[in-house]
């Protein structure tokens, strides 16, 4: 590991992003950051801006010694603007994304334990999507996932956005989507959130952010107290922090405009968006902009922390949530080319 760099903390801010870590091999974006067993698995990417072939790294960072090592691994894929989810405690599992030549639907795992890549078959009553990149896949249990985005190429989008269900069984290494009947504006770039509803009984809804023109979140999914059973980390401290912050800010009713491939993660009541690229600029349309989406009231509020230091600046990067802490990892700078080499984690100044 590198020397670790200090960002600093900008002139009146509540929050930054302070480095702990600093590698060349975590210097991507549009990568997948998965945490299992409190490493963080950083699947692709693209290393540069402009790059046309993704990379087909697998890298492994443990963040309690702030140290990263490739894994060589058997058939591992190129990938990027795809996205992943932990299967059974043991298989990462990347959805879809782009290859270098075409946008795909398909699922590729990696038996952890083995290090080994595996190609999954599709199942006979598989009803896939044409093709997906920057999507996003969310765990409503281990081995079923809900996928929302704009799928096809430029020339092949639909108006609106399908969302798929996707079954995932690591016995028989197969998949298989299913249309639901629900759509969503076409997206591309967003983030999506499984948050908690208000009230004395909280079920919990998937709602979907930036990605298009719309300024505010889109509901994809909807299920009453009991039915989703996935259970978010726990993290105390940090949300006590972003408690505190939302108390020291101004609640809005509109969130951010235009936004995408920004960063998302939950935590307890909170959505805490970073970064991402605005689409309402024609120059310096990469963001350094923390915001948080407070759902403990009804209507939730949202809350917004700008910062004036550009070196935060991220875009294709990724947040991870472990051991209390919220770290982020990869992306383009300002520049939109150049990948950081850091790991930082959120820090707060209240």
């Amino acid at each position: 590991m590198a020397g670790v760099q200090s960002l600093g903390r900008a002139r009146g801010s509540t929050w930054t992003w302070r480095p702990v870590a600093r590698d060349v091999l975590l210097a991507r974006a549009f990568h997948s950051c998965t945490e299992l067993e409190g490493r963080f698995y950083l699947v692709g990417g693209l290393l540069e801006g402009g790059a046309r072939v993704p990379s087909n790294d697998t890298v492994i960072f443990d963040p309690a010694v702030g140290q990263a090592v490739r894994l060589v691994a058997r058939g591992s894929p190129l990938r990027s603007h795809h996205d992943a989810a932990l299967v059974g405690g043991r298989w990462l599992c990347v959805v879809g994304g782009w290859d270098g030549s075409r946008r795909l639907s398909t699922v590729a795992a990696l038996d952890t334990e083995r290090g080994v890549w595996e190609a999954w078959a599709a199942n006979p009553g598989n009803c896939p999507p044409a093709g997906l990149s920057s999507h996003t896949c969310t765990r409503l249990s281990d081995g079923e996932l809900r996928v929302s985005g704009r799928e096809g190429g430029t020339h092949t989008q639909r108006r609106y956005g399908s969302i798929y269900t996707l079954k995932l069984d690591h016995r028989t290494r197969t998949y298989c989507y299913k249309e639901e009947d629900c759509h969503t504006t076409s997206r591309s770039g967003h983030c999506a959130a499984l948050l908690p509803t208000a009230g004395p009984h909280p079920g919990h809804q998937l709602l979907l952010f930036g990605g298009c023109n719309s300024v505010g979140p889109e509901v994809a999914g909807q299920w009453s107290p009991g039915k989703i059973k996935e259970e978010q980390p726990v993290a105390p401290r940090l949300r006590e922090q972003l408690a505190r912050l939302v108390n020291s800010g101004q609640g809005l009713q509109q969130g951010p405009q235009s936004l995408r491939h920004h960063s998302c993660s939950v935590v307890g009541p909170f959505a805490v968006l970073f970064g991402g690229e605005t689409l309402t600029r024609a120059r310096d349309t990469i963001c350094n902009d923390l915001y948080i989406y407070d759902t403990r009231k009804s209507p939730p509020l949202w809350f917004h922390f700008p910062s004036t230091d550009r070196g935060l600046k991220r875009v294709g990067h990724r947040t991870c949530l472990w051991n209390d802490q919220l770290y982020l990892v990869g992306g383009f700078g300002e520049d939109g080319r150049t990948a950081s080499p850091q790991v930082c984690i959120l820090e707060f100044f209240i």
